[in-house]
């Protein structure tokens, strides 16, 4: 049996991810139940997540934020921790605020 290598099947998003990168406001409980709020940056961004960069406080996957961007507010459930790094995705019932953010022109990019 021959296996075969296909790099558009490794990626398991259903959305396009933007490489930029902006200021959000995020607050929730910490692994040590201590209430916090930071301002850190977003980057890899979609419709349903993000990836927050150099979050100071103690927090860990399956954990809920809070997330601020603009004036817009949605819960996340943290995904994946790593150092320096942590993986968000939106909850099913809460808004899409990222949307809003991506330009339009990285939405058309590569679509012809």
């Amino acid at each position: 049996m021959e296996l075969s290598y296909d790099p558009d099947c490794m990626d398991r998003r259903k959305e396009p991810r933007h490489e930029m990168e902006f200021s959000v406001l995020i607050w929730g409980m910490d692994r040590n139940a201590r209430a916090f709020t930071e301002m850190v940056r977003a980057t890899s961004v979609s419709a349903a997540g993000a990836v927050l960069l150099d979050i100071h406080s103690k927090v860990r996957a399956g954990e809920v934020l809070d997330v601020q961007h603009e004036a817009q507010r949605a819960q996340f459930r943290i995904v994946w921790t790593r150092p320096g790094e942590t993986g968000i995705q939106v909850l099913p019932s809460q808004p899409a605020i990222f949307g809003a953010g991506v330009p339009k022109t990285f939405e058309m990019a590569g679509t012809g």
